[in-house]
């Protein structure tokens, strides 16, 4: 599974502005885009679909620009991730009214995709937009941002408990 470029790039938009927060009034595209090093037509229609989905206020004109809708500590991976993509589906299984699946009749993994599928929406509403803003500690971001040290709960899904490539279990 890989984010679009358009959802990565809204994690490190909102990351940008989280760390602005309370230290400012309202940011503009312009100083986002220069901090991030995100094209500048990418960030002003990221800040237009942020803010359609509540995660961000914006105004135009004279002091116009954007904020937080809520604090960070509010906002979570899966919040960015729906706001872009639409609701996190890995199959097409997940979705009730689908029926593009040429094995759907007789697939007997179907029945636990709802669960898989939860389990992967459930770690990145694990993961607030305060752990993304802040510096990664160690070497490894995204082992930090994704382990017990991010206080992300891992729960066993019908007996079987995630583990890390490499790690023992």
């Amino acid at each position: 599974m890989r984010l679009t470029a358009q959802a990565d790039y809204a994690v490190v938009l909102l990351a940008a502005a989280a760390r602005h927060c309370g230290v400012s009034g309202r940011l503009n595209a312009t100083v986002i885009a220069e901090e991030t090093g995100l094209p500048l037509p990418t960030v002003q229609k990221l800040v237009s679909r942020l803010s359609a989905a509540g995660l961000i206020d914006s105004a135009r004109g004279t002091g116009g620009g954007f904020r937080l809708a809520r604090p960070p500590a509010t906002i979570t991976l899966a919040d960015i991730v729906e706001a872009i993509e639409g609701p996190i589906g890995l199959t097409t299984c997940v979705d009730p009214a689908s029926h593009d699946c040429a094995v759907c009749g007789t697939c007997h993994v179907r029945p636990h995709m709802g669960t898989v599928n939860g389990a992967v929406r459930s770690a990145l509403a694990g993961i607030t937009l305060t752990q993304l803003s802040s510096p990664a500690q160690g070497t490894h971001q995204s082992t930090t941002l994704m382990g017990p040290k991010a206080g992300v709960q891992s729960q066993p899904v019908g007996g079987w408990t995630p583990a890390f490539a490499g790690e023992q279990v």
